[in-house]
């Protein structure tokens, strides 16, 4: 029911009082007054209505005492009081009794409609009551409370976790026995046979001499707290082992700077256990300084360490930290505060790495580049590195030395480095084919390799070794060129005076040759030649005689005949052994054996002058009729033309022969990048040649050699230099006579 407003509460006490004094008045007797009483019970709280029933009953007694000693003689008055005295304090009661009853009717309702179920026990422990709450979640109909009175397995079993059980009723009888109050968590059975978790907590009620008169208590559902719980826990469980797991020390401080947690990589570092009590290295921060961090270090961590501390600012230092072996190891430590929303600093977080390692590679690295360092500034060569497209990043000490100025020198100028230190540094004769040559390599990645003039400091142009490298990485990409330049003037020189003298001493040794060639054929010839002309005179003498002798005459030429045919065997003798006999000279031979043999006789010549030989022979090649000797000597002679050429121009350094098959016959060519052949036609002629010191009768030789197998020697030019020296042999060459 709801109780009316308050101004309502006042018109109408005034109302009941209002009637209430009229009724008197009509009556002439009190009872009308029990009207505004009946309101003063109504409306008044419970202080008025307590202190309102002692008056009516302190009143009642009174007046019943006096009527009870004046009986006889009393006015109607008198009597007239003590009856309303007596009404007035019935209804007193009468109210009280059914505020009592609304008391309790309001309690059962909060208790019922509590987010909780509710109960009561007696002081035995017996369950008295139970909310409905309790009966609707096990599912038991009615009021079956007796399910509950005793624990029992036919009671509290039924519903409480059997893992939990034992646990509450001990709980339980150690409430009932000591009087503390009950408080416990255990899984509950719902109707539908699940189990829910539910904190249940009982406090006792006691009479007025401290006894306990009974017991009640709640049962609040906390699954999901629990859920929670277990979710938190699992989380916290997840954390703490990935911060154990990570490879660093992880660490927490306070505000004030104490240390208030350790992962297990530093407890397992340091070698103690952060909840020892014996352990004070790690529960104060200065003694972990003092303790743990190295003597050297220890003064310049605590004063980082405070400062940071006061200012709030982040911490971060390299230190030297002892394990629990004693070794101390090196650590990179950082720390960084957690602050409120104000910016109030609630703690610290700090994190270390193990850098040992780290800092001795490093240091290792160190030592071998500046061991590597070393060795290039120390090394007889001089020594350059390029980016990928060429231009120079570093030179070697000798190499600055070498040229006279810096690289940054080069910067500014409008060129690139690489055109500054070409232009500025080769020779005008070579600069463009070494431009050439290095935009090749640059373009498809392959080494570099030439000789050419250098410029010194001084102005003098030395003839160096260029050869260069490209450095890539695992991908294949050119990172960088290592280059690496020898002067080799003094070589180039050496070999020039070396060539010279071996000219000089082969011109000597064709004069000698060619000399006693001379004698011999003299020498061979002179005898039948003096024998004609001295027969020649006898018989000149004969037929001029008077008369003639013709008879001494005719003998005398028949002998002239003789010795002129005598010369012309000698001459024929000779003839013959410069072409050999066809017959015994020759075998069948193939070809590209011969010329790979002499490409292996010629390597070390090759070698000298910083040239290749590349051989390049078809599979198909047939074998061809032919006097090794002489094949070797048109071959050996072809290439060594092409090396001397090679040292006049400006090619690759590279002579190239190639065996193949024609119809026919087999082909060789030799070809060689120097500066190619400005006569071809007049080439093969002898005493023609191109050499300050030639004689020019080795290609004549030549021809005529591969004439008499049958074959064919010419020259080609080849673009955008060089020459080709190409001759035939056929499959069944004859002897040419």
């Amino acid at each position: 029911m709801i109780a009316p407003p308050p101004e309502q509460r006042v018109f109408l006490a005034i109302a009941a009082s209002a009637a209430g004094i009229a009724a008197c008045w009509l009556t002439t007797t009190p009872f009308g007054l029990l009207a505004p009483v009946s309101a003063l019970y109504l409306y008044a709280s419970n202080r008025v209505v307590l202190l309102l029933r002692a008056i009516w009953g302190f009143a009642f007694a009174g007046a019943a005492i006096v009527v009870y000693v004046y009986a006889s003689g009393l006015p109607n008055p008198l009597l007239y009081w003590a009856a309303f005295f007596a009404l007035a304090l019935c209804i007193g009661e009468i109210f009280a009794a059914k505020s009592l009853r609304g008391d309790a009717v309001r309690a059962k309702w909060i208790i019922e409609n509590m987010p909780a179920h509710t109960w009561s026990a007696s002081s035995g422990g017996h369950i008295i009551h139970v909310s409905a709450s309790v009966l609707c979640y096990t599912g038991e109909l009615g009021d079956k409370t007796e399910l509950f009175h005793e624990l029992d397995p036919a009671g509290w079993r039924r519903v409480v976790h059997p893992d939990d059980y034992l646990r509450v009723h001990d709980r339980w009888r150690h409430s009932l026995t000591t009087g503390v109050p009950f408080d416990t968590e255990c899984r509950v059975r719902s109707g539908d046979g699940n189990y829910r978790w539910f904190w249940s907590f009982g406090s006792p009620s006691r009479d007025d001499d401290g006894r306990i008169a009974g017991w009640c208590g709640t049962m609040i559902d906390i699954e999901e707290n629990k859920l929670a719980e277990a979710a938190l826990r699992e989380r916290e469980r997840e954390l703490l082992q990935l911060v154990n797991m990570l490879p660093s020390h992880i660490w927490k401080l306070n505000p004030d700077g104490e240390p208030i947690f350790f992962n297990k990589r530093v407890i397992d570092y340091l070698g103690v256990a952060a909840e020892e009590p014996a352990a004070p290295v790690m529960s104060r921060l200065a003694t972990f300084i003092e303790t743990a961090v190295h003597p050297d270090d220890a003064i310049d961590v605590a004063k980082r360490l405070s400062r940071c501390i006061v200012t709030g600012d982040s911490f971060a230092m390299r230190y030297r930290l002892r394990g629990a072996d004693g070794v101390y190891r090196w650590m990179s430590g950082r720390m960084e505060p957690m602050r409120e929303e104000d910016g109030r600093i609630t703690q610290w977080y700090g994190l270390s790495h193990d850098i040992d390692d780290l800092l001795a590679t490093q240091e290792a690295l160190r030592e071998r580049e500046r061991l590597l360092w070393q060795l290039v500034e120390t090394l007889p060569a001089m020594i350059d590195c390029a980016a990928p497209n060429g231009e120079p990043v570093y030179r070697s000490q000798r190499l600055r030395k070498f040229l006279g100025y810096e690289l940054e020198e080069l910067d500014g100028g409008g060129t690139s480095r690489l055109s500054g230190t070409l232009d500025a540094g080769v020779h005008p004769d070579d600069v463009a084919g070494v431009k050439e040559q290095y935009a090749l390599s640059l373009l498809t990645g392959k080494p570099y390799a030439r000789r050419h003039r250098l410029r010194r400091f001084d102005g003098e142009y030395r003839w160096v070794e260029t050869r260069a490298a490209p450095m890539r990485n695992a991908e294949g990409a050119i990172v960088q060129w290592n280059v690496i330049c020898l002067d080799i003037d003094g070589e180039v020189r050496a070999q020039e005076e070396l060539r010279l003298a071996q000219g000089r001493l082969a011109r000597a040794n064709q004069a000698a040759s060619l000399a006693e060639l001379s004698a011999s054929i003299a020498h061979e010839v002179n005898q039948p030649l003096a024998a004609v002309v001295a027969n020649s005179h006898a018989c000149q003498r004969w037929l001029t005689a008077d008369p003639p002798n013709i008879e001494r005459a005719r003998r005398v030429v028949e002998r002239i005949i003789r010795d002129a045919n005598g010369a012309a065997d000698v001459v024929g003798r000779i003839r013959a052994l410069f072409k050999q006999s066809v017959e015994t000279g020759r075998s069948t031979i193939v070809l590209a054996n011969v010329v790979t043999e002499v490409c292996d006789l010629m390597a070390g010549e090759a070698i000298r002058r910083r040239t290749r030989i590349d051989v390049d022979v078809d599979t198909d090649v047939p074998p061809v009729a032919l006097d090794r000797i002489q094949i070797q000597q048109v071959v050996s002679n072809l290439i060594r033309n092409g090396l001397e050429a090679i040292d006049r121009g400006s090619g690759d350094n590279a002579i190239r022969a190639r065996v193949r098959r024609i119809e026919g016959a087999v082909q060789v060519e030799i070809s060689d990048s120097g500066p190619g052949v400005e006569s071809p036609d007049r080439i093969f002629q002898p005493f023609f040649t191109t050499k300050d010191q030639g004689m020019g009768m080795g290609l004549a030789i030549c021809r005529s050699i591969v004439e008499s197998h049958g074959g064919r020697l010419w020259v080609e030019k080849n673009e955008p230099r060089g020459a080709t020296f190409i001759f035939t042999l056929p499959h069944d060459a004859k002897a040419v006579t």
